[in-house]
């Protein structure tokens, strides 16, 4: 889980200083300023300071931040460090696209199993992974402690599921399903509203369409 104290804002830009991070790493550079960073993510340079100071105090005045280290204290505070496993209930297009998604495992992310209540799914592999029916769930999940669970079922099916996932022990939830769900305290819950984002990328669309 997140810092205690830490404001879920600042949780959420971390990821966008290590993203940012990694590419001057990659590029050779040695130091970097908040200013510079605060140039190419589109935030003000205090803001920044300010995120990374709930890590530990980085950087010098003047200088700027050492970006190996800060590079990897983000990295260390943010798991990516740590494998993690995770399993993905709903096996349909989304579900076998977030199970193939390669790009997880610069995240520290592994999916090793897909879950579903079609009978034409189950035995399926998705990227190598298989798809077991919905009621060995909790049974793999207590095997293997996973502690994150994905959830890309239709609407009506969501609460249900994070029901069955919070049951077996699953801490950590991703939803992507377009339907709000309740989890007890104690659980995180991430939920990626796509109809939302679409509904609003239509929206500037439309708008620049009438400017045209």
């Amino acid at each position: 889980m997140d810092k205690p104290g830490i404001p879920r804002p600042t949780l959420s830009r971390l990821p966008l200083y290590h993203r940012f991070l990694a590419q001057v790493s990659e590029a050779g550079r040695a130091v970097v300023s908040s200013e510079e960073m605060g140039r190419a993510l589109n935030l003000p340079a205090a803001q920044i300071r300010k995120d990374l100071s709930c890590l530990a105090e980085f950087g010098r005045p003047g200088v700027g931040y050492e970006v190996a280290e800060l590079l990897a204290n983000l990295e260390e505070f943010l798991g990516l460090a740590n494998d993690k496993e995770a399993v993905v209930v709903g096996a349909g297009r989304l579900g076998q696209a977030l199970a193939s998604y390669p790009g997880f495992a610069a995240y520290g992310l592994r999916i090793v199993a897909l879950f579903d209540v079609d009978p034409a799914k189950i035995g399926l592999e998705v990227a190598e992974r298989p798809v077991f029916a919905l009621e060995k769930l909790a049974d793999l999940v207590g095997r293997l402690h996973i502690q994150m669970g994905i959830i890309t079922v239709p609407a009506a099916a969501a609460q249900a599921v994070a029901d069955a996932m919070v049951a077996a022990g699953i801490t950590v939830i991703w939803n992507f399903a377009p339907a709000r769900v309740g989890v007890p305290a104690g659980i995180w819950l991430e939920s990626e509203d796509l109809a939302s984002h679409l509904a609003t990328l239509s929206y500037h669309i439309k708008r620049r369409g009438r400017k045209a």
